[in-house]
């Protein structure tokens, strides 16, 4: 049987909350519409729209954590592109040569509130500088700005994802520390605008997502490891 939980600041965030940058921005467009409304009917709509897509794309709904031993959570909400067994990434520093990787593609509709896949304590935090080519595109894992979170669960096991910049999302945000241990589904910073996500699994782990697959950020399950 699966359980499910959530925690009780979600509970009070329910579904209609907001990413508190998502607020700055929000108050700035309406100010805009505001000051805009004055001069034009149509810069005042503009400036209203603007708003409300600023607010629909901060949106940071509450998720339901389902609760499977050794399971794998979704860190993204998005669409599977890929699911493969690759080397892994020297910059990560797995204990293990071989991994299974799993490339979440978040469009510039989805949620982007990234969320912890598995509890565990934060081993290290790794940024890489680089490029905005399509996060869509396998090179994208290589060649983009990216933030690596590396994780060690209570098993010992090692457990990495990276939040990965794109075209038009190129700002990442990690609101976690290292050292800190986290719970599967817990937030952990966001992309803005459009971006991907890795999750890197030892390579025995059993993945239960395909290809094309819609996850739901804290409440899709990967698989188990």
């Amino acid at each position: 049987m699966i359980k499910v939980k959530v925690n009780s600041e979600e509970r009070m965030q329910g579904i209609v909350s907001v990413d508190r940058e998502g607020l700055l921005f929000a108050g700035a467009f309406a100010l805009a519409a505001l000051l805009g409304s004055m001069l034009s009917a149509h810069l005042g709509w503009i400036g209203a729209l603007l708003t409300i897509g600023c607010l629909g794309f901060f949106r940071d709904p509450a998720r339901v954590v389902p609760d499977v031993p050794n399971g794998v959570i979704s860190p993204a909400d998005g669409t599977v592109l890929s699911v493969t067994t690759c080397n892994s990434p020297s910059e990560l520093g797995l204990d293990y040569d071989k991994c299974q990787k799993i490339s979440i593609f978040m469009s510039l509709f989805d949620v982007h509130i990234n969320r912890s896949p598995i509890k565990g304590a934060i081993q290290r935090i790794v940024y890489v500088p680089g490029k905005f080519v399509n996060a869509s595109l396998d090179k994208a894992s290589e060649l983009n700005e990216r933030q690596a979170i590396i994780l060690k669960t209570d098993r010992g096991l090692n457990v990495a994802f990276v939040q990965i910049a794109g075209l038009i999302g190129r700002r990442i945000r990690c609101d976690v520390k290292e050292g800190e241990t986290l719970k599967a589904g817990q937030k952990v910073g966001m992309i803005r605008f459009g971006s991907r996500v890795d999750v890197y699994l030892p390579v025995k782990a059993e993945v239960t997502v395909l290809e094309g697959q819609t996850t739901v950020a804290g409440e899709t399950i990967l698989g188990t490891i």
